[in-house]
């Protein structure tokens, strides 16, 4: 039996605003950071979870970590694991931490990093991959990972169970495609970036495309001549026949009319869907925009920023998107994961994660085999940013357009100790990158 004995927090930032990698039209200059949480036991075993935030205020997630991981400390992990619904409400009904972060906001992120380091922790126990862990459960231990308050007007547990046994059919081949690095696709925002000059754009889009990517995203929303610009050279080089798929993303940045009459102006172009065209809690706004677009057969996508299932519950229920966008640690680790999953397949909404960061591809890529193997029975996509896997132990690949499925035991966000050590913030003097000359420019400009 394993006992969780203590936790460990690190807040681990790499400066990609020095580069412009992440830039898009809200964000314009993010540090890359881990909210990183480590759980010890009394074996040689350890779990490792993190959050994603892009830099000034991963500190705070960072504190609320132990508030919530200090409530499993003493206890086993098989207690945890033997009834993982119990759990994960266990984990979210502390009143008091409640109070500041109801389902969302930091404790929230908080609680995605310590649910998935149980994920992880258990898997290395079971020497599984966590996609595997899933895929490997009935449909009714599946469904016992789920909490379901909040969610029975949109889904049941009977209807959860339902869906899990019609997906039975098939499952070993899909397992078997799995194993065969062939059940989920991937896509490149990697030449997609705000920050990115005209040739370098140019020279990424022309690489991933001898890559063999199909579909690549590009970030829009900063000027309708700019983006009319870099779309036009993204057509110019991906064709319109060619079978190549554009998608834009907006990172929220306007209003809904602005939204609807800025996309009629980028139609021409044939994006598949504009991600993100509004506030990510303007449930209504997203339908409407939806609706609007419709007739230009642009579809609508979000969820990064979606807080929790019930979000997530409204959009599909108002018909609001038509891609469903889950992030790996925004929401409340797997557990929470797995109720959207069922949900997306219940109104027939395809899941392609939000994997624009760093150790997201990392965690997304058990999710996406999740869905294709356990929920939805289909190939979907799932978006792949090429930088930062270096960090990790275990680092996500692509080969031939799909992702490598991981094999290893875990989560495979186990990063690095020596990059833990070089970019831990503020970190030590003469270790830490942070207390370099490089990171000055940084550091003074969070001053202003």
């Amino acid at each position: 039996m394993v006992t969780i004995t203590g936790v460990e927090t690190k807040d681990v930032r790499f400066p990609t605003s020095l580069d412009k990698t992440g830039s898009d039209a809200m964000n314009a200059a993010g540090d890359y950071s881990s909210a990183y949480c480590i759980l010890s036991t009394d074996s040689d075993l350890t779990g490792h979870g993190m959050t994603f935030t892009i830099g000034r205020g991963n500190e705070i997630v960072c504190a609320a970590i132990p508030l919530l991981a200090n409530r499993i400390v003493g206890k086993s992990l098989e207690s945890l694991t033997e009834n993982w619904g119990k759990t994960w409400r266990y984990l979210v009904a502390d009143s008091q931490l409640r109070w500041i972060g109801p389902e969302k906001g930091v404790i929230h992120l908080a609680l995605g990093a310590v649910v998935n380091a149980i994920w992880d922790l258990w898997a290395k126990q079971l020497n599984k991959p966590v996609w595997r862990i899933v895929a490997d459960m009935s449909p009714e231990e599946v469904v016992s990972c789920i909490d379901f308050r909040y969610i029975t007007d949109a889904l049941t547990p009977e209807e959860a169970l339902d869906i899990l046994k019609s997906r039975e059919s098939g499952k070993a081949q899909r397992i078997k495609d799995a194993e065969a690095n062939k059940a989920v696709p991937a896509y490149t925002t990697s030449a997609g970036w705000l920050g990115y000059g005209e040739d370098k754009m140019r020279a990424l889009l022309k690489e991933t495309l001898a890559e063999g990517y199909k579909h690549f995203k590009l970030k829009v929303g900063t000027s309708l001549a700019e983006d009319t610009l870099r779309l036009g050279i993204a057509r110019e080089i991906l064709g319109y026949d060619k079978g190549n798929v554009l998608m834009v993303d907006a990172n929220q940045v306007w209003s809904v009319p602005d939204a609807i009459a800025y996309m009629k102006e980028l139609s021409a172009y044939k994006p598949w869907f504009i991600e993100e065209p509004t506030s990510p809690d303007d449930i209504l706004g997203h339908a409407a925009i939806r609706q609007a677009l419709e007739p230009y057969g642009i579809g609508v996508a979000t969820g990064e920023m979606c807080q929790n299932r019930v979000i997530f519950k409204q959009l599909l229920q108002a018909k609001a998107i038509s891609v469903c966008q889950i992030d790996a640690c925004r929401l409340g680790g797997v557990n929470e994961v797995l109720a959207v999953l069922l949900m997306a397949a219940k109104f027939g909404v395809p899941v392609i994660p939000h994997s624009g960061g760093v150790g997201l591809p990392e965690y997304t890529q058990h999710l996406s085999t999740i869905d294709y193997v356990v929920v939805s029975g289909k190939l979907s996509l799932l978006e792949y940013v090429d930088h930062l896997h270096e960090h990790f132990l275990h680092p996500a690949q692509v080969k031939d357009g799909y992702m490598v499925t991981p094999t290893e035991a875990g989560y495979s966000v186990e990063m690095k100790h020596e990059s833990m050590l070089q970019y831990e913030y503020p970190g030590q003097a003469g270790v830490s990158w942070w207390k370099s000359e490089e990171a000055k420019p940084i550091l003074e400009g969070e001053k202003i």
